[in-house]
């Protein structure tokens, strides 16, 4: 009788067609985020959020490769079928000489026709307002985290921060209690 045979080819790991190690079921893919606009959660609360693509030129990709861009005056708009990113502000790319963008023009996200109407009519009730939220990169494509959210009033800015200050509070004094730790 013979030995069974390896099932792995010689080297330990499996590999997939293309040579490079198989991917696991469970690895979520790496996102490098570029830019986020944390004042949107402050000022909005967010309500849904949605995944997209967003159309770009070259050198704007090379200037968020370096990290370079403005989240804060950022909203989003549907037009008709289209729904547009104004006022992101994306410096101009050293490097790219005549070949430049202009930093604040209106951009164009990607996504589906179901998703630009639900975003729509969304967007049209009384005082909500498509916010982005991140941009990122995932698996080499820029993505934008965008959001609809109601604007808060001053007082309700005010109750959300005390509740959060609590909550800190909380945890912090739960993890020194489990600790050992007294701050009696």
């Amino acid at each position: 009788m013979s030995a069974p045979k390896p099932t792995r080819p010689p080297g330990g790991k499996s590999k997939s067609a293309g040579g490079k190690p198989a991917a696991k079921a469970d690895d979520k893919p790496a996102e490098r985020v570029v830019a986020e606009n944390r004042r949107s959660r402050h000022d909005y609360e967010i309500i849904d959020t949605l995944e997209c693509g967003i159309a770009l030129v070259g050198s704007e990709v090379k200037s968020l490769r370096s990290g370079r861009m403005a989240l804060d005056e950022a909203y989003g708009r549907v037009d008709g079928n289209e729904a547009w990113l104004i006022g992101c502000n994306i410096p101009e790319y050293e490097k790219a000489n005549q070949l430049n963008h202009i930093p604040k023009r209106p951009r164009k996200l990607l996504m589906h026709r179901r998703e630009i109407k639900r975003f729509a009519g969304l967007a049209t009730e009384k005082g909500l307002t498509l916010v982005p939220l991140k941009m990122y990169f995932k698996e080499g494509r820029v993505k934008v985290l965008m959001g609809i959210g109601r604007g808060r009033k001053t007082h309700d800015k005010r109750e959300k921060l005390k509740a959060d200050t609590a909550k800190r509070e909380i945890a912090t004094l739960v993890r020194s209690r489990s600790s050992g730790r007294r701050d009696d």
